[in-house]
């Protein structure tokens, strides 16, 4: 299985995985959810693109998501990622 990050068209999301402690924990998080949090000015956002760019911000929200009890898959939210 590879771990690389993608977008996967048929559900919306881009798909992740995040070292949590010596486990790899699957994610994901929507395209609106990105767009809204990081990109509302633009028309024409790419959400992997967006994502690679706040890469370090969404694991920790992931990881702060397993530390409350969260279990795998980890569906990142508005709140998980709000300023």
């Amino acid at each position: 299985m590879s771990t690389e990050a993608f977008f996967h068209l048929p559900s919306g999301t881009v798909r992740f995985w995040v070292q949590v402690q010596d486990t790899e924990v699957g994610a994901s998080i929507g395209k609106e959810v990105l767009h809204y949090r990081y990109q509302s000015a633009s028309l024409d956002d790419d959400p992997l693109a967006t994502y690679l760019a706040h890469a370090a911000e969404l694991h920790a929200a992931v990881q702060k998501r397993v530390a409350g009890g969260s279990v795998e898959p980890v569906m990142l939210r508005d709140g998980d990622v709000r300023r």
